[in-house]
């Protein structure tokens, strides 16, 4: 059965939204990554300070939820929009399970990143359904022994 968790999409600020929380709650994160640590892509630059933000954090609340989050940048942030900054991130337990759940809820959406694997060590998508509300499938591949 998959796992289901918020994702939030932050205007810069993402660190210090994640150590709000995590003063709040306690504990630690369990990864944090910044965009100066993704390979280049054709098409995709940023600024040194973009480069300097938080790409990906995954933050423990329990051992059910985990809040995860990143900075908006590039042609991202163009679009951001406080209140409607966030997505619902499923961790499938299988590829299998990630392309069902893909393809029975993206029809009529818009679809910005097909399921592929990434440079992180996942097999990934990202879309908003018919409705507006975005989400994020995210099999971790190193869970698979692929």
């Amino acid at each position: 059965m998959a796992t289901v968790n918020i994702y939030l999409h932050l205007p810069g600020n993402c660190r210090e939204v994640f150590d709000f929380y995590k003063a709040a709650f306690g504990g630690e994160y369990a990864s944090m990554a910044f965009f100066k640590d993704m390979p280049p892509q054709e098409g995709f630059t940023l600024s040194p300070e973009e480069k300097e933000m938080v790409m990906h954090v995954s933050f423990p609340i329990s051992a059910e939820t985990v809040l995860m989050g990143s900075d908006s940048v590039g042609p991202y942030a163009e679009n951001f929009k406080p209140g409607s900054n966030f997505a619902i991130s499923v961790k499938p337990d299988s590829r299998e399970e990630a392309d069902a759940l893909f393809e029975k809820l993206s029809p009529g959406g818009r679809v910005v990143m097909a399921m592929q694997e990434t440079f992180w060590g996942s097999y990934y998508g990202m879309f908003s359904d018919k409705f507006g509300i975005s989400w994020m499938i995210n099999l971790d591949i190193q869970d698979q022994g692929a």
